[in-house]
C-alpha cells in the first residue's frame, strides 16, 4: 500500500464530501435564517481547506532527501497539522463572535421538515466520514488525517446539537441558536488547541514510544551475544521515518570481525521488523574478577543518590588508570553536575591512583 497515495485519496474524498455539505448547509442556513447552520457550513469549509493543505503537505513531505536536507522532508506533515489547527481555531473564533451577536440581536428562524431531514442526513454523513478518515489516519500514521477525522467527528456531534435546536425552534418557537453557537465555537476552539498541542509536541520532540522501545530492547536482548542494551534514542523525521541509536554490551574478548557480524545482523533485523535505521555502539562487559570489587564499591556510592536512575558503560582501563561510566538522572534532579562532582570526589578517595570519567546521560527512553 502506497502511504502517500492513500492519504491524498482520503483527503480528496474529504474535500468532495465537505464541499457538498458546505453548499447544502449554506443554502439551508440562508433560507432558514439560521446562524448555527451557517456556522456549520463555514466549519465544513474549513475542513475542506484542511484536506487541501493535507494533500499539499503530503506531496512536499514525499520529496527525496538531498544534501541540504539529508533526513528528508517528512516533518512537513507536522507543519500542515499546525496550519490545519490554526484554520480550525479561526473558524471557532469566528463562530464565537457571530453567536454572541446572534444573542444580542436575535432573529426568527424559518425551518421546515425538508430542511430538518437534510440536516439529519448531514449529521450522519459527517460522523461516518470522520470515523473513516480517523481510522485511515491511524492505519497510515498520518497526524493530518487523524486531526481531520477527529475534527469531523466533533463537527457531527455539534451538527446533531444544531438539529436538536432546529427541532425546538420548529415545534416550540424557542430560539436557542446563539447559545448553541457559543457551545459549538468553544468545542471547535478546544479541538484546535488539542491538535496544535499534539503537533507542537511532535515538532519539539517527545519521549520515544514506550511500546516501540520495549520491542527494540527485547529484539536486541534476544541474541545470546548481547549482555545488555543501553542508551536507546529514537528520532522522528516524519511519520514512519525513524532514525535511532543504541549501545549493546558484549563480552570483552569479542573480536572486531565478530562485532561487525553481530551489529550488521542486528541493524538489518531492526530495520526489517521495526523500520528504524539504527546505529549500534559497543560497551565491553569488563567482567574480569579483578574489577568486580571496584564496580561493587562504586555502585554502592551511587546508590546513595536517589535521583540516579541507572549506571552503565562501566569500564576500567588498567594501563591508563582510567575508570569510566555513564549516569542517568531523573529529570526532577536540578543539579546533576554537582552530584557527579561529588561522586567523582568520593571515588577518587577510594581509588586515588585512577582518574574518573563520568558522562551525564539523558533518560531518552524507557
Amino acid at each position: 500500500m502506497n502511504r502517500n497515495k492513500e492519504i491524498i485519496k482520503t483527503s480528496i474524498i474529504g474535500i468532495i464530501m465537505n464541499g457538498i455539505l458546505v453548499i447544502i448547509k449554506a443554502i439551508i442556513g440562508f433560507l432558514a435564517n439560521s446562524i448555527a447552520i451557517t456556522l456549520d457550513a463555514i466549519n465544513n469549509l474549513s475542513d475542506a481547506l484542511s484536506s487541501i493543505i493535507t494533500i499539499i503537505g503530503t506531496k512536499l513531505s514525499n520529496k527525496k532527501p538531498n544534501k541540504k536536507h539529508p533526513y528528508g522532508y517528512g516533518r512537513i506533515e507536522y507543519f500542515t497539522s499546525v496550519i490545519i489547527a490554526i484554520i480550525v481555531l479561526l473558524a471557532g473564533l469566528t463562530a464565537l463572535k457571530e453567536s454572541i451577536l446572534k444573542i444580542i440581536t436575535p432573529q426568527t428562524t424559518n425551518y421546515n421538515i425538508i430542511s430538518l431531514i437534510v440536516i439529519l442526513i448531514a449529521v450522519f454523513t459527517k460522523f461516518i466520514m470522520g470515523r473513516l478518515v480517523k481510522k485511515k489516519g491511524e492505519e497510515l500514521n498520518s497526524s493530518s488525517l487523524i486531526a481531520s477525522g477527529t475534527d469531523a467527528i466533533s463537527d457531527s456531534i455539534l451538527s446533531l446539537s444544531t438539529f436538536i435546536t432546529a427541532i425546538i425552534s420548529y415545534y416550540f418557537h424557542i430560539n436557542l441558536e446563539g447559545y448553541l453557537g457559543i457551545i459549538i465555537a468553544l468545542v471547535i476552539i478546544k479541538t484546535a488547541i488539542e491538535i496544535l498541542k499534539d503537533t507542537i509536541n511532535d515538532l519539539i520532540g517527545i519521549r520515544a514510544d514506550q511500546e516501540l522501545t520495549r520491542d527494540l530492547r527485547h529484539m536486541l536482548n534476544q541474541h545470546k551475544e548481547v549482555l545488555g542494551v543501553y542508551d536507546i534514542t529514537i528520532h522522528n523525521y516524519g511519520p514512519n521515518k525513524l532514525i535511532g541509536s543504541a549501545h549493546i554490551q558484549l563480552n570483552d574478548n569479542t573480536t572486531a570481525r565478530e562485532i561487525h557480524k553481530i551489529t550488521r545482523k542486528l541493524i538489518y533485523e531492526v530495520y526489517e521488523k521495526l523500520g528504524i535505521i539504527l546505529t549500534i555502539g559497543i560497551y565491553a562487559s569488563n567482567d574480569s574478577n579483578e574489577f568486580k570489587e571496584v564496580k561493587k564499591t562504586i555502585t554502592k556510592i551511587i546508590k546513595n543518590y536517589k535521583t540516579i536512575i541507572e549506571m552503565h558503560g562501566f569500564y576500567v582501563e588498567e594501563e591508563e588508570k582510567v575508570i569510566s561510566f555513564d549516569l542517568i538522572f531523573d529529570f526532577k534532579e536540578e543539579k546533576p553536575e554537582e552530584i557527579i562532582k561529588e561522586i567523582k570526589e568520593k571515588c577518587q578517595k577510594k581509588y586515588p591512583s585512577y582518574q574518573f570519567q563520568i558522562i551525564l546521560d539523558n533518560d531518552f527512553a524507557d
